[in-house]
């Protein structure tokens, strides 16, 4: 492991959805010739662009961005495929003699570079994997996830029951080693000289952004992204649909709920989502500088922060 001084900086922008870390991202990218490197796990995916709040073209084109349209719907990203792709993309950016800025709300992933992570390597069992599929048949996801918790209630408090492929994995991982999940992450030490800085926002006005998002991106035409997902021949129940909103529209369309009843229970689901959030980065991590949105003068003292950090690094160099 190379020294401290010697490693590439990185600075990374966190926090829960819909706080502003997109266009905070373009600005900090634009002031200190940054490149962006995505850590969310649904902007991966092409063909998902409105309901998951993608960067624009417009955006994209201002600032180099890493991560982004990478994958077709059908194809699966594990956490280990993500950790090589991002380090990958923040040494290469390094090369250039220009800042990575790692960027999202995806705890696990932004932990797993942060904090070294080696994810277990674990070959496919197809039988034990097809008797948890047929288990959650006959108890449901939610049965399934109560398992999960009595083996690791770590994990499971850190995985969202509706996330089948990860439920099912984790418990996978317990039974072929008869070790937690949770405690196989293999935690190192980091590559990288960081700075974390985290966003907040007051809970309601949170809330109500999130809602207002939501409306604009029916506006903009959400329902007709998922049709055209659907008539391509994906199916509802990959991975990447599962995420908020894609789940929810797609039974508005298959006529299972009401486009009321849709909305509501995608209101349930984010704020919920938030919640999870806010578990993998505490208000008391003194490795993260928190600051609220909503003054002006805010960005100016992230942008005093990242400019410290960033000459401190170069002098060190």
């Amino acid at each position: 492991m190379p020294s401290t001084e010697s490693r590439p900086r990185l600075l990374v922008l966190l926090g829960p959805t819909a706080v502003g870390k997109t266009e905070l991202s373009i600005r900090l990218a634009e002031r200190f010739d940054m490149e962006i490197v995505s850590a969310d796990s649904r902007l991966l995916y092409r063909g998902l662009d409105i309901g998951t709040a993608k960067p624009s073209l417009e955006q994209r084109a201002r600032v180099p961005h890493h991560l982004i349209d990478v994958a077709d719907p059908d194809e699966t990203w594990s956490l280990a495929l993500f950790q090589e792709a991002a380090h990958t993309a923040i040494v290469e950016i390094a090369a250039r003699h220009r800042t990575p800025l790692l960027v999202g709300g995806t705890g696990q992933y932004l932990r797993a570079i942060l904090e070294g992570w080696s994810p277990p390597e674990l070959p496919p069992r197809p039988g034990l994997r097809a008797a948890l599929e047929a288990w959650t048949e006959e108890i449901g996801p939610q049965g399934l996830h109560a398992r999960l918790a009595r083996l690791d209630p770590t994990a499971a408090a850190n995985i969202d029951a509706r996330n089948l492929r990860r439920t099912i994995r984790a418990l996978e991982v317990n039974l072929s080693t008869g070790r937690r999940f949770s405690a196989q992450r293999g935690r190192g030490q980091s590559r990288y000289q960081v700075l974390q800085i985290g966003l907040i926002r007051p809970r309601l006005e949170l809330y109500q952004r999130i809602d207002q998002r939501n409306q604009n991106m029916l506006d903009a035409g959400w329902l007709d992204e998922i049709r055209a997902l659907l008539e391509k021949g994906y199916s509802p129940g990959l991975p990447s649909l599962s995420a908020i909103g894609y789940q929810q529209l797609t039974r508005h369309l298959q006529g299972e709920l009401t486009l009321d009843e849709a909305l509501l229970l995608i209101k349930r689901s984010t704020r919920a989502f938030v919640r999870r959030q806010a578990n993998w980065f505490k208000p008391d991590d003194p490795a993260i500088h928190w600051f609220e949105l909503g003054e002006e003068k805010v960005f100016g003292q992230i942008e005093k922060l990242a400019e410290d950090f960033l000459s401190a690094s170069s002098k060190k160099r």
